[in-house]
């Protein structure tokens, strides 16, 4: 057996996220790599919520349509998912709330009421009977259960000597030789890459699929040394972290679509004032209000130019748990040295979901910044060779600090002379270049697959697990581009020499990234988008890639 797959569904308010979480952990410390795709509308209760839990021994970072075991807690989750199902399938159901032609009947809400067990011991009920179905002794399901719950413990436990003691054997689970992985969501490596390149302060107003970065911090505050600030807009928190950062605390904001449009003037000042702020824009399907629990790449365009008038900026968007720590910490970094507002691009897919992660800390280093050294007559916008004027911050001895949101000289004092206007923007336009020197030594792209195929799969952001397991399985090329502004032609032209095709593969409507490329001289053959709201499967993408190359 090389891989797993299993379901779990039910109505919002049953707990089915932690159930998926734990059968992922059991996977985990029996040595099988996951990932764990969420999919829950925008309700507490009601509604139909429901894990995929993918379990292998080689990486994955994307779900299949299959299921090899299915867990259902009502009558809905068999109907949605009867796709889903094959002649294989194992189908354990609530017999109280559903009915099915097969399967392994049992009464878990029964079950629960009668033992008096709380609700949530449910999601235990249903461990004891995975394990029992992949013949995984109970001693490790209780080893797990002791070191997830501090409370209700041995009602947890209980619940999963019942559901142990209920199920049959059917599949004979190999345990692998390897040492568990730590399990992370994009949001939870986002922060954790942050806290390394030395974030001091996240400021957020809650705002799905990013919230979980803001209870992240709040959980592990103490430990990460990051301070928190949830205020009583996306306004006030972006201003909030700007104020923060013009004062030398290196600071973040988080927040999707709706609330980064509502923080475009802040970005904007951020340009002008040269201060070094990091956004994470996690974006979800829109426009306005949208599918808020859902996931799209709708917003790369947006990130790129939103704001008014003409300034630099960074955009990076990782596309899985260890590029969001890695590129969090590097971009935050770059952000301070360059004194420019920087963009982390993620979305609901890899914002939420959940996957066995390899990081080593060490990749992400917190360089100083350029700092003023003199003891006085502090010139904030000091005209330099590479654009990047000295830092101080309020309170230096001797020395005037300035931020302004106008037009203004080396000193900060507002201008409007037609030659020092002209001085400034051309100030900050060399940012950019000494920034892209920098950036070529970086890597600003990743390949996959055969790299000698002249088929070439394109893609940004969270497609790329999928994209990566796609082009390896038809042995053809995948190029993901991590950076998107400063765009790395000189690293495509390379790539793209000799493709006889160029595909590109994105969760929108228009081919944003198509969009991009072609106006920067690069030819796409073929566009393979998907705008349902949900991300691409490998089944699916790889059945629509074969239509169009075969």
């Amino acid at each position: 057996m090389e891989e797993i797959s299993i379901l779990i569904g039910g109505q919002a308010g049953e707990g089915i996220k932690q159930g998926g979480n734990l059968i992922a952990r059991l996977f985990n410390r029996y040595g099988w790599n996951v990932f764990v795709y969420e999919d829950y509308p925008s309700l507490i209760k009601g509604g139909h919520n429901f894990s995929i839990i993918r379990a292998a021994k080689k990486p994955v970072k994307s779900h299949k349509d299959e299921v090899d075991i299915l867990f259902a807690f009502n009558q809905d989750t068999l109907k949605i998912h009867q796709k889903r199902i094959s002649k294989e399938t194992v189908i354990v159901y609530d017999s109280q709330e559903a009915q099915y032609k097969r399967g392994i009947k049992i009464a878990m809400n029964k079950i629960i009421q009668e033992q008096k067990l709380p609700i949530f011991t449910k999601n235990t009920l249903v461990l004891g009977i995975t394990a029992k179905i992949l013949n995984i002794n109970f001693r490790l399901v209780k080893q797990l259960i002791k070191e997830v719950f501090k409370d209700y413990q041995q009602e947890n436990i209980w619940a999963a000597e019942i559901g142990y003691g209920l199920a049959p054997t059917i599949i004979n689970l190999p345990r692998l030789r390897k040492s568990p992985k730590p399990l992370l969501t994009g949001n939870e490596a986002i922060a954790l890459g942050a806290a390394k390149a030395g974030l001091k302060l996240y400021v957020a107003y809650p705002m799905t699929p990013a919230t979980s970065i803001l209870h992240f911090f709040a959980r592990y505050e103490d430990k990460l040394g990051v301070k928190i600030v949830q205020p009583e807009s996306e306004i006030a928190a972006v201003l909030i972290a700007e104020g923060a950062a013009y004062a030398g605390v290196r600071s973040m904001v988080g927040t999707s679509g709706g609330g980064f449009a509502l923080m475009n003037e802040a970005l904007s000042l951020a340009g002008q004032a040269e201060i070094p702020i990091l956004f994470v824009l996690s974006q979800r399907a829109a426009p306005s209000t949208g599918v808020p629990t859902y996931t799209m790449q709708g917003d790369l365009l947006f990130a790129l130019n939103a704001g008014h008038g003409e300034f630099q900026r960074i955009v990076a968007a990782p596309g899985d748990t260890h590029q969001a720590f890695y590129l969090t910490g590097e971009v935050l970094d770059l952000v301070w040295k360059y004194q420019m507002p920087g963009i982390i691009l993620s979305d609901k897919h890899l914002s939420e979901s959940t996957f066995s992660t390899e990081i080593d800390l060490r990749e992400v280093k917190m360089e100083k910044p350029k700092l003023w050294k003199e003891k006085s007559g502090y010139k904030r916008y000091l005209l330099t060779e590479d654009g990047v004027s000295p830092l101080a911050f309020p309170g230096t001895k001797n020395n005037i600090v300035k931020a302004t949101s106008y037009e203004h000289d080396e000193y900060g004092i507002t201008i409007e002379e037609a030659k020092k206007v002209e001085k400034m923007i051309e100030k900050r336009a060399k940012k950019k270049k000494t920034l892209v020197k920098e950036l070529k030594k970086k890597e600003t792209v990743k390949i996959y697959g055969n790299k000698r195929s002249k088929i070439v799969l394109v893609g940004w952001g969270s497609t790329q697990g999928v994209l990566k397991e796609v082009a390896e399985e038809l042995k053809i090329k995948f190029v993901q581009i991590l950076y998107l502004e400063p765009f790395p032609k000189w690293e495509l032209e390379k790539i793209f020499n000799d493709a006889v095709e160029v595909i590109d593969v994105e969760n929108n409507s228009t081919g944003q990234l198509a969009s991009i490329l072609r106006s920067n001289g690069f030819n796409i053959t073929r566009k393979i988008l998907k705008y349902d709201a949900r991300p691409f499967t490998t089944d699916e993408l790889i059945k629509k890639i074969w239509q169009e190359i075969k």
